[in-house]
């Protein structure tokens, strides 16, 4: 091991890595400021947007019906309202907005149409930040969600699957497939392989967690630090070691009987457990200094899942057209709801985190939105868009901002991209930077 050991660094054995959190008892020179995380969170066919906006602006707001469900995470949260992503409108292109939302939400770009015809997206928001700071963290990014990223076929009137299940873009043609098995998402953030998953599966065939792996190296580790970082570094495995048991136990063997079958893909037995594990992962992966970006989907852009575990058994992507049928828009409202709790557990997780003199939450900006807002008139104007954290100082949370019509949300991004130190001069249809966001 290195004398002088900063907060990127790693315990490492037989092909794992661990990042170590900020410990300042081994810091050759404390970082002045922890620095800023950035995520962007999305989730698919707008709302129920009467149901969505609040009464009243600056702190003294009211939550919505829908907003309600975030509870003590209000006073941690900004409510953005009269951002627009105006790309993501039909301009001659007819039906398709889902795709055209899932394409738009973080690119900021009108993608083309035609099936088979080459992609054109451009660069996400996430990934200019992953070039201009993700060469400080082992994975310049992260991309997560719960349904499979798509490159083949048609999925929303003759556009391309690639535009509705992904949105994170390396470039115009190239999208950045997400991770949905919790279990490979913490391996991509803490294990290494031979090239053929051996290690992997060796590791997992003993039971061994990544932990015990790097054992010898946190053993010598542990003498050079002071009484406090020990407590932390403790405190610390053992949040990755919880995270761990949660995804084995997803792997739990079936009886032979089963075993003799083609096994399905293992996922968790419910959607707010998958939902909860991944943003539990991006907690650890943010906490670790693993990354500094991430994006997650809640599910692909005109998912049409069901969500039997809150009451809702139809489709939510046919629900979203409830043409005003009060059974479909209160089954809306109530995934609505969930998913909203779900942003709520993540922002409570951050909270709860201690960094520095603060928490992890103070040093990060995590985005909740998407670029549709009333999915049953497919608006892609006043849109429904929570933004989290202090970013190190760039935000002050607890308020509802309203800007004047149609402000491009790509004006959010650049702001959000100042506040990592990843600044841009432009952004999709960008005109500048909001103001407002700190007071």
């Amino acid at each position: 091991m290195r004398s002088s050991i900063n907060r990127r660094n790693f315990l490492r054995g037989l092909g794992a890595s661990v990042a170590l959190p900020a410990l300042p008892s081994l810091a050759a020179a404390e970082l002045a400021k922890p620095p800023v995380r950035l995520a962007w969170l999305s989730f698919p066919n707008g709302t129920n947007y009467e149901r969505w906006m609040p009464e009243g602006e600056g702190y003294d707001w009211k939550p919505s019906e829908t907003l309600a469900a975030l509870g003590d995470a209000r006073r941690d949260v900004l409510v953005l309202s009269g951002l627009a992503q105006r790309n993501a409108e039909p301009q001659g292109n007819g039906p398709g907005d889902h795709a055209r939302s899932g394409a738009t939400f973080l690119t900021g770009v009108h993608p083309r149409k035609a099936l088979g015809a080459r992609l054109s997206a451009a660069m996400s928001v996430d990934q200019a930040a992953a070039d201009a700071i993700g060469q400080s963290t082992r994975l310049p990014s992260l991309e997560l969600g719960t349904e499979p990223s798509r490159s083949a076929g048609s999925c929303d009137s003759g556009y391309p699957c690639a535009y509705s299940s992904n949105i994170s873009w390396r470039s115009p043609t190239q999208p950045m497939p997400k991770e949905i098995n919790p279990r490979l998402a913490f391996e991509r953030l803490f294990g290494t392989f031979d090239g053929k998953g051996q290690w992997q599966d060796r590791r997992i065939a003993m039971r061994q967690s990544v932990l015990d792996i790097v054992a010898d190296d946190a053993a010598r580790l542990r003498p050079r630090l002071g009484a406090a970082d020990r407590l932390k570094l403790d405190e610390y495995f053992q949040s990755v070691r919880d995270t761990e048991r949660r995804v084995e136990r997803m792997n739990t063997p079936v009886p032979a009987f089963v075993a003799e079958e083609p096994a399905p893909t293992a996922e968790p037995a419910s959607i707010s457990e998958h939902i909860r594990l991944m943003l539990d992962l991006m907690v650890l992966a943010f906490r670790s200094d693993t990354t500094r970006v991430a994006t997650f989907m809640m599910a692909n852009e005109g998912s049409n899942r069901s969500y039997k575990e809150i009451g809702v058994g139809g489709g939510h992507h046919q629900l979203s057209h409830h043409r005003n049928q009060e059974s479909s828009v209160q089954s809306v409202a109530k995934i609505d709801r969930f998913l909203v709790e779900q942003f709520a557990y993540f922002v409570g997780r951050l909270r709860d985190t201690a960094e520095g003199e603060g928490t992890l939450l103070d040093n990060c900006l995590a985005l909740y939105g998407c670029a549709i807002s009333d999915g049953n008139r497919h608006d892609h104007r006043e849109l429904p868009i929570l933004l989290a954290g202090r970013g190190g100082g760039a935000a002050t949370p607890g308020r509802h901002v309203r800007y004047s019509g149609d402000t491009p949300l790509n004006n959010l991004y650049l702001s959000m991209l100042d506040a990592a130190g990843a600044p841009l001069e432009r952004f999709g249809d960008s005109t500048g930077r909001v103001d407002r966001l700190s007071v």
